[in-house]
């Protein structure tokens, strides 16, 4: 039952081939074995009691098509009475008194959370290696990291440890760990899921989304987690398709855009999978037309100075006083928020909140963070152009397969690199997805869709279309070291 996806587990479930507590037991004891990955921060001491009463639902005639589905959530957004760190020392102790508008959704519909996933600490990095609770391995092989900063929510959906999981993406965080574990990541529109209750990295460019093993599945979540939230000042009005109706969607007719910059440095490897890609879809009546992206090479810059300088606005609240870590004996007020923060943040977090507060001071604010804005505004010139030409823009995910841990973590430019082809999406606030596509040297390879504004339908219907064709998404990795 576990090598199932979501849908066939909905399809199971309803026919009575499986109870949710049997599945939500399975689950549980493979968490246990398997607790080497090390994908789980926080397990639920109350999935088991939850999976009863959702049997007992079930039996009483309540149809939801989610009930009783066991889903593990990125330990960024708040979960009520339940331990949220974001990955870091600063919040070990801290218990949130509410829930995050993602797990209200979520628990309406009915799923019963598995627990908390780790991830980079307030999800900075792209390998899963900066959380305090240590790194996570990926399921295919576990001398490489998952990606990141939504590592152990890619990892455990791998590794067949939840039927999905939610995770967050602020210059990739959904897709690269999407790619590197071979499952299904879509980051939707800025502002098509509420923001509220999710730790802030980067409020501009920080979404949520659904990781999955197919991108049926992510429609599956998707309906539950978008929609307007008064409570988020950023949450969209906009109207939310059916994206499980839009799935059977056909790929005919579709113009495709391939962008030439993303395939300039790409290696014979990567470039053979993306190929391939393309032409299954062409093989089914899509059309190709080459773009460009001419600002796309600034993007990296850009955004490690909007990113960071947002990042130390938000965590300046984290000071020692209120809630969180407090460090011991503080001779002064002083002392007490140096020492907190200082002992608390991680390497990664302090060099981004240094750069941030950089970029935002008096002298440096006009020739960094407003230069970086108006390249920001570029890049969205630059999509808005090439889609009133084509339906979607298509590229690699990442530059290649995941890398060793500790390969990449003395070099910070190499590890930025990893989101070259991801972070224009976040800037320009488009959705995207990373489709799973094939692979290189035993691991998986995603391809990345970039839609329009509010299209992720199109998006998951490509997905869709093109797992039907293929069977990459149903591998299973055997968790070779």
């Amino acid at each position: 039952m576990l090598n199932r996806t979501l849908a066939e587990q909905i399809s199971d479930l309803q026919k009575g081939e499986y109870s949710c507590s049997e599945l939500t037991e399975a689950y549980l004891i493979r968490i246990s074995e398997t607790s080497d990955l090390n994908t789980f921060i926080t397990v639920a001491d109350d999935a088991l009691e939850n999976a009863a009463h959702a049997d007992e639902l079930r039996a009483s005639g309540d149809d939801r098509p989610l009930l009783g589905i066991p889903v593990a959530h990125k330990d960024i957004f708040c979960q009520k009475n339940v331990r949220t760190t974001a990955g870091s020392r600063m919040l070990d102790n801290f218990v949130s008194p509410y829930d995050s508008t993602v797990i209200e959704n979520l628990n309406a519909a009915g799923t019963v959370s598995l627990g908390k996933t780790n991830m980079d600490e307030f999800a900075m990095g792209s390998s899963n290696e900066n959380s305090y609770y240590g790194p996570v391995k990926n399921p295919w092989r576990t001398s490489c990291v998952p990606g990141g900063s939504s590592g152990g929510s890619a990892a455990a959906v791998a590794a067949r440890l939840c039927s999905a999981a939610t995770g967050t993406d602020t210059g990739g965080s959904i897709r690269q760990p999407a790619s590197f574990c071979g499952i299904t990541g879509i980051k939707p529109t800025y502002g098509r899921i509420s923001r509220w209750g999710m730790i802030a990295y980067a409020s501009s460019l920080d979404q949520a989304g659904p990781l999955a093993r197919t991108a049926e599945d992510c429609a599956l979540l998707m309906t539950h987690m978008a929609g307007h939230d008064p409570r988020d000042s950023t949450s969209s009005p906009e109207p939310v398709d059916n994206y499980l109706e839009s799935l059977s969607k056909p790929v005919s007719g579709l113009k495709l855009g391939i962008c030439r910059e993303y395939l300039e440095d790409l290696t014979p490897e990567i470039r053979a999978v993306f190929d391939e890609f393309v032409g299954e879809l062409v093989s089914q009546g899509a059309e190709t037309r080459e773009i460009s992206l001419p600002s796309s090479p600034l993007a990296i810059p850009a955004y490690y100075i909007i990113a960071p300088a947002e990042c130390s606005a938000n965590l300046s609240r984290y000071d020692g006083v209120r809630f969180g870590y407090r460090c011991e004996d503080p001779k002064d007020l002083d002392d007490l928020y140096r020492r907190s923060r200082s002992e608390s943040f991680g390497a990664e977090v302090k060099n981004r909140i240094m750069v941030g507060a950089f970029a935002l001071s008096a002298g440096y604010y006009d020739a960094y963070y407003n230069k970086a804005q108006q390249i920001r505004r570029l890049i969205k010139n630059d999509f808005v152009d090439a889609l009133s030409g084509v339906d979607v823009i298509l590229g690699p995910t990442t530059p290649g397969t995941a890398f060793p841990i500790g390969e990449k973590s003395q070099d910070p430019l190499a590890m930025y690199m990893q989101d070259i082809y991801t972070i224009s999406a976040n800037l320009a606030g488009l959705p995207a997805i990373s489709i799973p596509a094939g692979f290189v040297d035993g691991m998986p390879v995603g391809v990345q869709a970039i839609g329009n504004y509010f299209d992720e339908a199109t998006l998951l219907a490509i997905g869709h279309q093109y797992q039907q064709m293929t069977s990459w998404h149903q591998q299973e990795p055997e968790m070779n070291s």
